[in-house]
């Protein structure tokens, strides 16, 4: 079923493994994270479930920080965390530590399957760890566009997140079975039994229009860099924020490589289609964009729209991603560029 696909991307078979639904890590407040200790020959993760990054002068993550001097950090989801390349030293924080802009370490705090929400409160739960922090360049979008699209029955005071049916499904189970722990007596002679309604459905709703849906994810994205800044305080921390490329948004034409990986994973019945297609065509990628430009003008945050200046630098035909959302080891690092001359990162 993969055979194409482990052909041109052998490195895929790895990250298949590292993200195996069977060995999903569920922890408090993230809801879930990266296998911790995990090791291969393309990915590692430190204690903590952070992806290792290599630099000129060695290698760190979160739970091995330098003991000494300043770093910068990546957030965002799995584009962050560089699902895709062949090493962790091909990841982007890995070539801004090592090539375009070396002066501190870069930490990788990106994480596969989380919106903003959970890349705030993935910083948040971890900064007491950190060394002082120059610089966070946050490096997301997508995800929460993608999860827009969801009910709103899934959407919540909160926002929406992956596995977030399987989530309340479960749930509903659990109560489930308290509610009949009750009425069979198994809670004592002394407590009040009731026999309450079994549980309904969600209601067939309309789903949200594309104007709703970036609005939610623009609303989403802008409440969570204020909450950036909120945890940056006073510290000096710089915070940016790059939009991060979607392949449909960078060209209409894939290289020849892309076109065989992308036939490949539509044949799988990926579900790619399901949540980003309605925000593939390039205008909404613009839409979208303009739409977080503002909210970082509001909040005094730089502001990177990548998928023009991949476009525009990227040559004819160049084999950049391995999925529509995810780069090779030529496009990690020509994003990396970007990142550093874009944001004055060097």
């Amino acid at each position: 079923m993969n055979a194409r696909r482990y052909s041109l991307t052998p490195q895929m078979a790895q990250y298949d493994d590292f993200v195996d639904r069977g060995e999903t890590r569920w922890v408090p407040y993230l809801m879930y994270f990266h296998r911790a200790d995990y090791r291969s020959g393309v990915v590692n993760t430190d204690r903590l479930g952070f992806r290792v990054s290599h630099g000129a002068t060695g290698t760190a993550s979160v739970a091995d920080a330098p003991a000494e001097g300043t770093v910068n950090v990546l957030a965002g989801s799995s584009t962050a965390f560089g699902v895709g390349t062949t090493s962790d030293a091909a990841s982007i924080p890995s070539r801004l530590w090592s090539r375009h802009a070396p002066s501190v370490p870069w930490l990788n705090l990106g994480a596969r399957g989380y919106c903003s929400t959970q890349e705030m409160m993935l910083y948040l739960l971890h900064r007491e760890m950190l060394p002082p922090v120059d610089r966070i360049v946050i490096l997301s979008g997508l995800n929460n566009l993608a999860l827009a699209g969801l009910p709103r029955a899934l959407q919540g005071d909160y926002g929406a997140f992956f596995f977030s049916g399987e989530y309340y499904q479960q749930m509903e189970e659990l109560r489930s079975r308290h509610r009949k722990a009750k009425r069979t007596g198994r809670f004592g002679r002394g407590e009040r039994r009731s026999a309450e309604p079994p549980p309904r459905a969600p209601a067939d709703e309309a789903p949200l229009t594309l104007d709703e849906r970036l609005a939610t994810a623009i609303e989403r994205t802008a409440l969570d860099l204020e909450r950036f800044k909120l945890l940056a305080g006073t510290s000096g921390t710089r915070i940016s924020f790059a939009l991060q490329p979607l392949a449909t948004w960078v060209r209409e034409t894939p290289s020849p490589e892309e076109a065989e990986l992308f036939r490949e994973l539509d044949g799988k019945q990926s579900t790619f289609w399901q949540l980003f297609g309605e925000i593939a065509p390039a205008e909404v990628g613009r839409r979208y964009a303009e739409g977080i430009a503002q909210a970082c003008a509001k909040h005094d945050v730089a502001f990177l729209d990548l998928n023009p200046l991949v476009a525009d630098a990227a040559d004819p035909g160049q084999w950049l991603f391995v999925d529509r959302a995810h780069f090779t080891d030529e496009g990690y690092d020509l994003v990396s560029g970007l990142l550093a001359t874009g944001l004055g990162l060097s």
